[in-house]
Formats: C-alpha cells, sequence, structure tokens
C-alpha cells in the first residue's frame, strides 16, 4: 500500500506560508512535523450587495440584524446609559456624605485635640507658677540665714578673739582650697559623662575588658530607645501622651460570668479576675458574680452601669395607646352566669336556635363556651356560656373578667342559689352591668316576685323595685321574652360605647384550651383587640406558636377574627392555661424567648411555693405527713379548665388526717407515661371525657393499674371521697352496759382476790371492759378474769343479782369502790 492511499496530499495553496516542528517522544524518539499556517480569510462583498438592502438601509446596521431587534438594542443601550448615570449620582452623593462624615470626624477630632491642648498648657502655666512659687519660697528661706551668717561673721561685730580664730580658720581653709577644687574639677566630667552613658546605647563592640569591669553591663534595647524617641517626638509636638480612655454602657443582668462581664467592659480577663480578688472574691473566668459585685467591678474601671433583667424580654409586647380616632365599634361581650339547671346553656341555644343541651352529659354544662350571635337587625353579640357547678368557679372568675355585660339567669321556680350569690360576687369584681334574665316563668310553681326579693338581699335592686338593673322574665322553652332580653342588651351595649383598633396587633385571652388528637393543642381565643390573622406569630402564657387556622363556632375556616370574636387556634407548640392572655409579636425568636423565660419564672415559682423555708417548717411538715394518710390519683380531662377545676375540688377533699394529692393533671388521652406514674404511686387514673390508647390499656391490665371514666363531675367527686374515706380510721364509741358495787372482798387459793359484787345498774359482761373508780376517780382500766354466780362461771350478770369478779393482773381491789363495765364499737366515718 502506497504512503498516500489514495489521499489527496496537503497542497501549498497561495498566500500560507509552511514550516517544520520536532515533535520529542519517549525513549528518545522524535518525529519532524510539517506544518502549514494559513492566513485569515477575508470576506468581500459583491458589488451588488449594497444594493439589495434597500433605499433606506443603515450604513451602521449589521447586515443580519431585523429592525425589531435593532429597536431592542437601542432600548438596551438606552436603559444602560440612564442605568450608568443614575450610579454616577449616587456615587457622587455617597462620596459627598462620606466627604461630610469626614469632615465631620475631622472637626470632632481638632476640637478634642485643641480641647487637649488648652488643659496641657493650663496644667503647664500652673505647674510653672507652683515651681516659681516654690523657688521664691526656697530663696527667701536661703537668704534669712545667710544673712545671720554674714552679720556674725563681720569682724566689727565680734569681740577680738574671736576675730583671731575666725582669721586663722580662714587662713587654713585658703591653703587647703586650690586641692579641693582640683579634685572637684576631674570628678565632675567623669559623673556627668556616667549619667549620660545611662540614657544612651553602648556604642561599639563590647571587650572582654569591658565586661570584666563592669562597664559592659546591660544596655537599652533598640525598641526601647525608638519608644523613648517617640515619646520624645510627641511631647514636643504637644500630643497625649496616654490613649484617651473609652466609657461604655454595660448591660449587667441579675447574674453575669467574668468572662462575659469583661467582654462588654472591653477589658482583660485577667485584669477584672484581679480586681474581683483584690475584693476578697477567689474567682475565675467561668464563675458567676451576682449584680451588685459586678456593679462595682464596672464603675471601678470607669463605665457605665445598665442594669437589665430576664424580665426584659417581654418588652417587645408593646402596650399601645390606641388613637381615638382609629377606634371603631365592636361587638359586646356578654356572660350568661347562674347556678347549676337554671337554664344558662337552654336559654342561650333558644337564642342561637341551637341544641347543645342535647349532647351535654348528665345534662350540664362542664366547659365553657363561645359563640356569636347575629340578631334581626344585624346587630352581632358574642355570648360566653359559664358552668353553673360548684367546682367549676375559676371557670365563672374568667368569664367576668372578659366580658362587657352579665346576664344573671336565675329559676323563678328555685330563687336565688349559692352559684348564684358567686356570680353576683364575680360581676360586682370585676365591675361590669349585669342584667337579670328570669328563666322557667312558664312552669306553674314559678314565682318571679320571690327572685326579685331574694336579690335585694346582695345589694342588687331591679328595675321594678326602683332600683338601676334590668330584669326580663324569659322562657328558654317557649321562647317567651327573648326579644325583650336582646334589647335590653342592645340597651345596655349603646350605653357603654363599646369600640376597639382593629388595625393593630391582636390581643385576647385563652377562654379554654384542649389537646385534640388529630389537630393537636387548640386553644378557644377572645379577640379584645387588634385583628388575628392566619400566619401571625403569637405568644400565650407559656406557650408560643403561628396561626395556623383559625375556626369560629359554626366550624368554618376564616382567615381573620376582629375585636369581640371568639375563634379556635390551631398551632400551638402546646397546650395553654385557661386565662392566659394572647399577644402577637414579630419574630418567632422573641416568641420562643418569652416563653422560655415565663416557664423559667413558673418552674422558679412552683419550686418555691413547695419548699419549706426554714428548718423548723420541714421538720413540723415531715411530723405532720406522718400522721396524715394521702390518697395518690392521676387526672386527665378533655380540656384545660376541666382539669382545673377537679384538681381544685380534689385540694379540698379531706381532713386532718387524710387528703388526696393529685400526682399528675393534663389535657389529653390517658397515654403510657401516666400508667407508668400511676403504677409506681399505687394511684387509680380518674378520665374525665377522655380515653386511654391502646398501649395505655395494656400496660394498665398488665401492671394492675385501676382505670376509671367520667362524664359528670359529680360522679367523680362522689368517687374520690369514698376512697378517702376508707382511708381515715374507724371511730371508737364507748357504750356503758352497767356498774357494780364491791361488797366483800375474798381471797382464793390459785385465782387471788375476788370481788363480791352486787350488779346495781345494766348488766355485766364477761367480754366487756371494766373500770374501777374508787372516790369517783379510775384507779385501773382492764378485762375481767372471771365472773362468776355462785360457783358457776357465767357469760352475763343481770342488775340486782350478788357475783364474783376478779381482774386480769390486778389485786388492788377493796370494799365500796365501783366497777364501771362498759363495750367498745367501731364506727366508719365519712368525709362530709
Amino acid at each position: 500500500m502506497s504512503d498516500t492511499d489514495g489521499k489527496k496530499t496537503l497542497g501549498l495553496r497561495g498566500g500560507s506560508r509552511t514550516g517544520q516542528v520536532k515533535q520529542s517522544f519517549s525513549h528518545g524518539r522524535t518525529k519532524n512535523v510539517v506544518v502549514e499556517t494559513k492566513r485569515k480569510r477575508v470576506l468581500v462583498p459583491k458589488p451588488g450587495a449594497s444594493a439589495s438592502g434597500g433605499r433606506g438601509s443603515d450604513p451602521k446596521k449589521p447586515g443580519n440584524a431585523t429592525d425589531a431587534e435593532m429597536e431592542r438594542r437601542l432600548r438596551a443601550l438606552r436603559a444602560a446609559k440612564a442605568n450608568e448615570s443614575e450610579e454616577a449620582e449616587r456615587r457622587a452623593a455617597e462620596e459627598k456624605a462620606r466627604e461630610e462624615e469626614r469632615a465631620r470626624r475631622r472637626a470632632e477630632i481638632e476640637a478634642k485635640e485643641r480641647e487637649e491642648q488648652e488643659r496641657e498648657e493650663r496644667a503647664r502655666q500652673k505647674a510653672e507658677e507652683e515651681e516659681e512659687a516654690r523657688k521664691k519660697a526656697e530663696a527667701d528661706a536661703s537668704s534669712k540665714p545667710a544673712a545671720a551668717r554674714s552679720k556674725a561673721d563681720d569682724p566689727a561685730t565680734m569681740d577680738p578673739a574671736a576675730a583671731q580664730a575666725a582669721e586663722a580658720r580662714g587662713a587654713g581653709k585658703t591653703g587647703s582650697g586650690p586641692r579641693k577644687e582640683r579634685t572637684a574639677d576631674r570628678a565632675q566630667p567623669r559623673k556627668e559623662q556616667k549619667g549620660k552613658g545611662d540614657d544612651r546605647r553602648r556604642s561599639g563592640k563590647l571587650t572582654l575588658n569591658q565586661a570584666l569591669s563592669g562597664d559592659g553591663g546591660r544596655q537599652k534595647s533598640m525598641a526601647a530607645m525608638k519608644r523613648k524617641q517617640e515619646r520624645e517626638r510627641r511631647k514636643a509636638m504637644g500630643g497625649s501622651q496616654e490613649r484617651e480612655k473609652i466609657v461604655r454602657d454595660v448591660q449587667l443582668p441579675e447574674t453575669i460570668v467574668v468572662q462575659e462581664l469583661a467582654n462588654r467592659m472591653a477589658e482583660r480577663v485577667a485584669d477584672v479576675v484581679k480586681a474581683l480578688m483584690k475584693m476578697g472574691m477567689m474567682v475565675t473566668q467561668n464563675q458567676s458574680i451576682d449584680a451588685d459585685t459586678a456593679e462595682l467591678i464596672i464603675e471601678e474601671f470607669g463605665h457605665k452601669v445598665v442594669r437589665v433583667s430576664d424580665a426584659d424580654v417581654e418588652d417587645v409586647i408593646a402596650t399601645v395607646e390606641d388613637d381615638p380616632a382609629d377606634m371603631q365599634p365592636r361587638p359586646p361581650v356578654i356572660t350568661v352566669m347562674g347556678h347549676v339547671d337554671h337554664g344558662k346553656t337552654s336559654l342561650l341555644d333558644a337564642i342561637r336556635n341551637a341544641k347543645v343541651v342535647a349532647g351535654e352529659a348528665g345534662g350540664i354544662t362542664q366547659h365553657i363556651g363561645a359563640y356569636q350571635v347575629t340578631t334581626d337587625d344585624g346587630t352581632k353579640l358574642s355570648f360566653l356560656d359559664t358552668p353553673g357547678h360548684a367546682a367549676f368557679t375559676s371557670m365563672r372568675a374568667r368569664g367576668a373578667q372578659v366580658t362587657d355585660i352579665v346576664v344573671l339567669v336565675v329559676a323563678a321556680d328555685d330563687a336565688v342559689m349559692p352559684q348564684t350569690i358567686e356570680a353576683i360576687n364575680h360581676a360586682k369584681a370585676a365591675k361590669v352591668p349585669m342584667i337579670v334574665a328570669i328563666n322557667k316563668i312558664d312552669r306553674p310553681e314559678a314565682n318571679p316576685d320571690k327572685v326579685r326579693t331574694d336579690l335585694l338581699q346582695h345589694e342588687v335592686i331591679v328595675e321594678k323595685l326602683s332600683g338601676d338593673v334590668q330584669d326580663v322574665e324569659v322562657s328558654a322553652i317557649n321562647g317567651t321574652g327573648l326579644d325583650q332580653l336582646l334589647e335590653s342588651i342592645a340597651l345596655q351595649a349603646e350605653i357603654l360605647e363599646l369600640k376597639a383598633n382593629p388595625d393593630r396587633a391582636a390581643e385576647g385571652a385563652v377562654i379554654e384550651a384542649q389537646l385534640d388528637v388529630g389537630r393537636g393543642p387548640v386553644a378557644t381565643v377572645l379577640v379584645q383587640k387588634g385583628t388575628l390573622r392566619r400566619g401571625d406569630i403569637f405568644v400565650v402564657g407559656e406557650q408560643w406558636g403561628k396561626v395556623r387556622a383559625l375556626i369560629n363556632d359554626q366550624g368554618e375556616r376564616v382567615d381573620e377574627a376582629g375585636p369581640s370574636v371568639p375563634v379556635e387556634v390551631l398551632g400551638l407548640n402546646g397546650t395553654p392555661e385557661a386565662g392566659d392572655v394572647l399577644n402577637v409579636v414579630e419574630t418567632e425568636a422573641q416568641a420562643r424567648e418569652i416563653a422560655e423565660y415565663r416557664e423559667s419564672a413558673a418552674k422558679e415559682k412552683r419550686a418555691a411555693a413547695g419548699a419549706a423555708t426554714t428548718l423548723e417548717q420541714l421538720m413540723a411538715k415531715a411530723k405532720s405527713d406522718e400522721t396524715v394518710a394521702e390518697l395518690p390519683i392521676v387526672v386527665k380531662a378533655d380540656v384545660q379548665g376541666s382539669a382545673e377545676a377537679i384538681v381544685q375540688t380534689m385540694e379540698k377533699i379531706g381532713n386532718d388526717e387524710v387528703r388526696v394529692r393529685v400526682l399528675h393533671s393534663g389535657v389529653g388521652a390517658i397515654t403510657e407515661s401516666d400508667i407508668g406514674l400511676a403504677e409506681a404511686s399505687g394511684a387509680p387514673v380518674f378520665g374525665f371525657n377522655v380515653r386511654a390508647n391502646a398501649p395505655a390499656r395494656n400496660a394498665a391490665q398488665q401492671k394492675g393499674v385501676e382505670i376509671r371514666y367520667y362524664s359528670i363531675i359529680y360522679d367523680l367527686v362522689d368517687d374520690v371521697k369514698a376512697a378517702a374515706s376508707g382511708l381515715l380510721s374507724a371511730e371508737v364509741r364507748e357504750n356503758f352496759i352497767g356498774y357494780a358495787e364491791i361488797r366483800e372482798v375474798f381471797k382464793v387459793s390459785g385465782v387471788g382476790k375476788v370481788a363480791g359484787c352486787l350488779v346495781t345498774d345494766g348488766i355485766a359482761r364477761r367480754s366487756a371492759g371494766v373500770r374501777l373508780l374508787r372516790d369517783n376517780v379510775v384507779i385501773h382500766e382492764g378485762t375481767l378474769k372471771t365472773l362468776k354466780r355462785f360457783k358457776d362461771e357465767v357469760k352475763e350478770v343481770q342488775s340486782g343479782q350478788e357475783c364474783g369478779m376478779a381482774f386480769e393482773n390486778y389485786d388492788d381491789i377493796r370494799p365500796g369502790d365501783v366497777i364501771e363495765i362498759f363495750e367498745r364499737e367501731e364506727v366508719e366515718r365519712n368525709l362530709e
């Protein structure tokens, strides 16, 4: 096969240049390659190409660009030029601002330097004046002894003998003067040279003779000489010798770590520790000190103290004063209160056209409900339905605190009852107006006038009795008087002129809270100020969250809730306490920080309340606990308000001998951890309107833990009272059954002393207890060893018969003593 292999060889075209390149490979192999360099191809347009473009073609326009593309390019070019001009203006403005800032700083520095120079000048003048005064004082002081010596050395004033002695001393000094002066002249340069050498560095090399003679001692380093020259230069220029101290505002909490304190002051940690050790505190940089000690340290270092506390985290919840111009009318909040079974919920159902009573266990309300009603004329009313049972005092108090108007429901056939009186007291404490609704007037035994008369005893005077409290006779069954009741509520709301600002951060109160299986923690919130919207971040009590959903009383999802609107809020991280205040904050970090602070503060408060303050109190508590029997229980309820009411009721059960201790109370289903706690303490688990999940039921069966379910609070309280009563010790009662008088005492061998007695009253039994009375004083109490009638042992002896008695382990009996015979019986006690 040929080298060309049928292929066309590389040819040399006109205008191309060739050359050879030597390639090197491994193992010393090389190869020469022919390289051809071609010239750049230049496109020459054809003569008729320019004419084909049209008469109005732009010579600057590219040949393949359309008019639309050129338009886009022009617009982009103009936009770029506009941006460039704006950027230039912005840079010029920034440069101008920077120049003004530099000029301001320069002026401040110059003013500070002038002030420093003036201060140094005044200090220098003062020092010169003091120096002149000192020199003048020294000259005056030295002139007085010189004048005295000259007067004493004057020959005219001296006696002849003293003059001759002075001449002799002067001649002796004159002879030795030249020698001392020459010695002083030789010593002076050496002294000056030595002093001069101290301030300067050694010159030349260090020889052996210099080292042995001591002249080559340690000299100042070059760095020390440079520092000295720098200080002299600054002094000559009039600059300050020391750097100016920066005074800082140091935020000081209740406790602070030493290292953190040093960082906030921008001081060395070693200096802070040294200052603390001078104060007698041997601490390290990782130890904490109290605020008072830290304040002393901060003041010692010349800084300013700014006291802060942990409660400052709540300052982000701003208390905004609403502008009257922003206030808008809001619906009134009406709380329905009264005694149990007086028809509160039925009356509210009649207003709402609902049937809430039909779904309640036992026919009584055990939760606080929130509803919104729209009347025929379009007026909106927000109602709160409170329980009437005695255990739900806290719920009624919360309802009175958040309400505008209280509707007091009293049954016409039952008159005023204990919870009616309590509702009146709550309304008076909250200082809210009251409307009396006399219910059940359709019953034959109804007596509304008796209700009005009974209310007078509690300072509630209705309008029919010339008072200022509105009263309406209604019937929830027939619907009688409902329109009149709504008119009275609307009139009272109009008098109050209720307004709120809907355009601010929301604030509300938690009416009820529960733990739902599918939705998690749910809180029923009554918005009081502002508007609560989806996505708002809020903090409520010890919990925080972000609003995931808002559900109204009809079960519908809404996007926002304004003032006086009750809604269910989803999105909490935990179940809040009923009665907590909800506040909307800006960021999630703020909400989490506030919730953590409140949780720690509540934990410390609970720990402080349960701890004894002194050793005496601790010992007294331990001693009292020894004699008190406890019934431990675990309580789980469906809502927070019910759990709170049950716990408060359990704390009231008991006396000095027995009490009920709630180990744990919570909201939600009974879990396996509740069973474990109950097993460890030997306690039963009570579920109020909740059930145990499958793992909890299995664990309870294995561990033998009793679980009881209740839907009515009456049954729960009665069962706990019965269980606590079982821990009470039985009451021992003595029943006196007879008396016997000792007539004679006999000694019987093998038995001892035997009393011959006559039963004067009642009956004498062998199994009964006896007391020996002498002159009406008990001298012995015990049992009988023997009871005989003639020679026979008998069980009992009737009144008027004679018998023989012998005491067990007691022989000191005399004629005339009286024997008291009694029996003991144990009676079970119950908690009232």
